[in-house]
């Protein structure tokens, strides 16, 4: 199989408001690259553009301008069928009156393979996935998770370039979307299928991803790795949406961006901290917020750091501990502490008054 690079150049989608007749940029000015091979998320809130991307891809929505590419060819014009895409879609779109195995092969038969090598390859397809032994069964005796395994080999099996997968879980229980998350990548890394993925479920798109591409009011806010997009967010929507976090007010003091010492000095209520990432717009006496994920906090006695409150909740996980930290401040929300290794930690009892501090090496100073 020849995965495809896939890339979208100056991509805009412009819909009529149906209250205002005026019209609205749903996808405003977006490009991209995926390479070949690569599995990448579309990530963001309801009506961030995501899914109109998705369609433009996949031949169901044209573009009001702008040039779509699969490998090195212009596909901007191409209807859906000749692109060489394959859709997986939410409600799995399986036909009622075939069993697993015709409902797999159908788009084979399609393109007119002989019988005997769509028999081949639909019982290897089938075995890839653990679906065998049903091959003969209809769709309305299988459970959800076998559904959605259908609906994926039916779309793989053709080999395509560039496969187009639309919330393919979220009609699945917990433990059944993080079992099918590792099936889609295992099946997509050893196909070697270039592969988009639209969720607005932010663990789908780090358990999934190679790279994330973060969208918001139809513009790409950010792309990178998932660590790139959870470690290094580049504005608070971002921080904010693909990660619990909580946000202190500072005062940026001196930033450092030498060679060997890259640091920004922020003051927090009359402290200092050295923090070694910061937004590139920042300069000195702006005032700015430290960007802390649950594992970067730390609580300590009332009084000794930034900020106190009291423990509200303890959600013990067995590898860590969820403490929820009740503000002075009512109207702000509960801080999320994730204490690891609590059998060798101390945990404070819920009612508990506490201080947070956080562990600069792991926090981000982000423009206010």
């Amino acid at each position: 199989m020849h995965a495809k690079s896939v890339r979208l150049v100056n991509i805009v989608k412009t819909f009529k408001d149906p209250q205002s007749g005026q019209p609205v940029n749903a996808v405003n000015d977006v490009s991209f690259e995926i390479a070949p091979g690569d599995l990448v998320t579309l990530l963001g809130p309801s009506g961030c553009g995501k899914t109109t991307v998705l369609r433009m891809l996949s031949g169901f929505e044209n573009p009001t301008s702008g040039h779509i590419y699969i490998g090195d060819s212009d596909v901007t014009d191409v209807p859906p069928n000749k692109r060489d895409t394959s859709m997986v879609f939410q409600s799995y779109g399986l036909f009622p009156h075939m069993n697993v195995s015709e409902n797999v092969a159908y788009g084979l038969k399609l393109r007119n393979m002989a019988k005997d090598a769509i028999d081949e390859k639909v019982a290897r397809f089938l075995e890839m996935v653990s679906l065998d032994k049903l091959a003969k069964r209809p769709p309305s005796r299988l459970s959800g998770g076998q559904q959605q395994r259908v609906a994926l080999v039916r779309a793989m099996i053709v080999e395509p370039s560039v496969l187009l997968l639309d919330e393919p879980l979220s009609n699945l229980d917990a433990l059944l979307r993080e079992q099918m998350r590792v099936e889609i990548r295992r099946l997509q890394k050893s196909l070697s299928i270039t592969a988009v993925y639209v969720t607005h479920d932010r663990v789908e798109a780090m358990s999934l991803s190679d790279k994330i591409i973060v969208m918001n009011a139809g513009k790409i806010a950010q792309i990178g790795t998932p660590s790139d997009i959870y470690r290094d967010p580049i504005n608070s929507f971002v921080a904010g949406f693909v990660g619990k976090v909580a946000f202190f007010p500072c005062e940026v003091k001196e930033i450092t961006s030498g060679s060997d010492n890259k640091i920004c000095r922020v003051e927090i209520k009359g402290r200092f901290f050295d923090i070694p990432r910061w937004s590139p717009e920042l300069k000195v006496s702006d005032s700015a917020v430290v960007m802390c994920r649950p594992e970067s906090l730390l609580l300590s006695e009332p009084g000794t750091g930034i900020e106190d409150g009291t423990v509200s909740a303890n959600v013990y996980l067995g590898n860590s501990v969820e403490s929820w930290v009740k503000r002075k401040d009512a109207s702000q929300s509960d801080i999320l502490v994730q204490i690891d290794n609590p059998d060798v930690k101390k945990i404070w009892k819920e009612g508990e008054p506490v201080s947070l501090t956080f562990e600069p090496s792991l926090a981000k100073v982000l423009s206010a």
